[in-house]
């Protein structure tokens, strides 16, 4: 241990053969140092009063500064018992060297594994040491003031422990004394017979709580072997409830059912409703597509009969009325077979006046398709509003109006 704890030179149980006071001196001393290098201790031995003065001093400081006692009259030997002493004081460097070197090793290789050490783990530890760090600051405040007052305490000590007893103070105290005990023997003695008046009456109570315990288990069997009154009617109640259960059970998962097929077929309606609109605005969007052809087929018609009006010569107006070519009016796929028959004729009247109520009946006839085809449009759509059309049903382009269907809410 000296040798590990760097002592300059080596050390044999050879050495302590025979008593060697020189030796353990020099190892002493450097113990000392070794543990607080600025103490100073003497290092005269050469006398019988300054070698018990040194070691002394040596065990002195071992006790106040290390809490390690050691045995005076085994170090004055200088022999192995003082080494046994010794072994005290290294055993306690050598511990704490060691304790070090596993400490850095430790720090070496969290260095080296790059370990992060967890302080969550160690909280309560840590509050802890904050208590015990509180109240040895407290403990040591308290004992300095105790030290504080050392002086006159002492003082007052030393001053009672020489001052003489006196007989009848004595026999005062001690007569006080074995008064007091005497009282506290009556006091218990009391204690001890209300102790068994207490008993006896815990006795009786407890034999009444017995008795009371056996009736009321009695009763307790006399009421479980009668069967009460209403108990035919619970049951026949409970079976009537439990079939009227089934039945509720039955019927809620029934209406259960019932409301899926419900939602699944207004999705359905909804759905054919969504269609049924979509295939409504198709067919206005064709109408309206042929519309504008009509509309472009009577501009040009209307152009070319500009051109085909121009008179060559002056003449009469009978003359120029019969050479007019009447009107020719487009044919659509929509119009009735009735209604192109007023377009046919010869293309030159025999006079003026045919010509001219051909010509009328014609504008006429315009100005009715203009107008049944505008409220053909109108019927569309309101058709389309009051409810779904099916695809087979499509308005023809005659005056005739589709029938209006009924609402589909009636359908239900």
């Amino acid at each position: 241990m000296m040798r590990a704890l760097g002592y300059p030179r080596l050390i044999s149980m050879e050495n302590f053969r025979t008593p060697n006071f020189t030796l353990v001196a020099e190892i002493l001393i450097w113990l000392v140092k070794r543990y607080e290098p600025q103490m100073d201790i003497p290092t005269d031995v050469d006398t019988e009063s300054d070698r018990i003065f040194f070691i002394k001093a040596v065990a002195q400081f071992m006790a106040t500064k290390a809490h390690i006692k050691v045995n005076t009259k085994r170090l004055y030997q200088a022999d192995g018992y003082a080494v046994k002493e010794m072994l005290k004081i290294t055993s306690v460097l050598y511990s704490a060297m060691k304790t070090k070197q596993m400490a850095l090793g430790d720090l070496i290789e969290e260095d080296n594994s790059k370990f992060k050490f967890d302080l969550s783990s160690k909280v309560s530890d840590l509050k802890a040491a904050r208590q015990l760090a509180s109240e040895v600051t407290s403990k040591g405040a308290s004992l300095y003031d105790l030290l504080g007052k050392e002086v006159d305490l002492r003082e007052m000590r030393t001053a009672a422990i020489a001052r003489p007893l006196e007989i009848n103070e004595t026999e005062k105290a001690l007569r006080a004394a074995i008064k007091e005990v005497l009282q506290s023997v009556e006091e218990t003695k009391d204690m001890l017979s209300n102790v068994v008046s207490d008993e006896t009456s815990l006795d009786a109570k407890i034999e009444k709580k017995k008795q009371e315990l056996e009736r009321n288990r009695k009763r307790l069997q006399t009421l479980q072997s009668v069967r009460p009154a209403f108990m035919d009617e619970y049951e026949k109640i409970e079976e009537d409830l439990q079939k009227q259960y089934e039945t509720f059970v039955e019927k809620f998962r029934n209406l259960c059912f019932l409301e899926s097929q419900l939602d699944e077929y207004h999705r359905l309606e909804q759905e054919r409703f969504e269609e049924a609109e979509n295939i409504m605005r198709m067919m206005q969007h064709v109408l309206r597509e042929e519309e504008e052809e009509r509309d472009l087929t009577r501009s040009s018609l209307k152009d070319e009969d500009s051109d085909m009006d121009v008179p060559e010569d002056e003449g009469s107006d009978s003359d120029m009325d019969e050479s007019r070519p009447s009107k020719p009016r487009p044919t659509q796929n929509g119009i009735m077979a009735g209604r192109r028959a007023r377009f046919i004729g010869n293309m030159q009247g025999g006079d003026s006046d045919e010509t001219e109520d051909s010509e009328i009946d014609v504008d006429e006839d315009d100005e009715d398709d203009d107008e049944g085809e505008e409220e053909e449009g109108k019927d569309l759509e309101d058709n389309s509003l009051e409810g779904p059309v099916s695809r087979g049903a499509r308005p023809s382009k005659g005056g005739m109006r589709p029938p209006l269907l009924e609402e589909s809410d009636n359908d239900f």
